[in-house]
């Protein structure tokens, strides 16, 4: 008897640390941020820093920014680098290697920033939260995933899960991300999952206000279901504070001062 209670004890406890394995590992962890403000490219605006620059990543810091939004892109010989666009001032990032990407240079004389310089800057620091977005290739989907891939070993090369968030219009890459990151906080730009399926695939929402302004409802169903809310990107005042009074998690703006002062009241 002594030795069936001791067997049957053994598998329970055996039982119980599969389960809490498995939770743990699909458990999407959100990040805590200092407040609300996502700055849009960097703090840029109003800076006269260049959009996705090493400066205006500097300058969303030093004004205590909750996070600093970037776009990631994979030259032709597979260098990661950040930049908005497909193009770095005219040349396609995708088909020119990163030595012929240096042949321009931005207004304030920077070069176009790697992802690794780009990390070594931002994990220098602990108040803001590095927010980055895997841009969907031209190329193909293969091209995409394998991107979201090489950025997520690069964070994890730099020890910087604790301070990354990642965001993509591709579904699938989001999913990869999750696949790759179990426990790294995921959003979704497209706009066009509904916040019960993003909780299905543990992934958070981070939409063109346009979504969450056509259904009042959204906001306070993704509190609900306990999916993140983030709107990009918002810059009108009146916009932000309808967001803030329905309780939105994050704002993406170019006017970070602006939604900064609003918090502050």
């Amino acid at each position: 008897m002594k030795i069936s209670s001791l067997l049957i004890a053994t598998i329970l406890l055996m039982l119980a640390g599969c389960t809490t394995q498995k939770t743990t590992s699909t458990a999407n962890t959100h990040i805590p941020f200092a407040n609300k403000v996502i700055a849009h490219r960097g703090a840029f605006k109003n800076t006269g820093a260049p959009e996705n620059s090493i400066a205006s990543l500097k300058a969303a810091i030093a004004m205590g920014c909750g996070g600093t939004e970037f776009d990631i892109h994979m030259t032709s010989d597979e260098v990661l680098v950040v930049n908005h666009d497909d193009k770095f001032l005219g040349m396609e990032i995708e088909t020119n290697t990163y030595q012929q990407l240096l042949s321009k240079t931005l207004p304030n004389g920077e070069k176009i920033p790697t992802l690794e310089a780009y990390l070594k800057e931002g994990y220098g620091q602990k108040k803001t939260i590095m927010v980055a977005e895997i841009k969907t290739s031209k190329v193909g989907k293969d091209r995409s995933l394998r991107l979201a891939t090489k950025v997520v070993e690069l964070v994890r090369r730099f020890k910087g899960q604790a301070q990354t968030v990642y965001i993509a219009f591709d579904y699938d890459v989001c999913k990869k991300v999750r696949e790759l990151e179990p426990r790294a906080p995921v959003q979704y730009l497209n706009g066009d999952a509904s916040a019960e399926k993003l909780k299905a695939d543990k992934l958070d929402a981070d939409y063109h206000y346009s979504v969450f302004q056509k259904d009042k409802n959204w906001i306070k169903n993704a509190k609900t279901l306990g999916v993140k809310t983030n709107a990009w990107t918002v810059n009108d005042e009146k916009i932000m504070d309808d967001f803030l009074a329905q309780g939105i998690d994050f704002i993406t703006t170019n006017e970070p001062e602006l939604l900064l002062k609003k918090l502050s009241k």
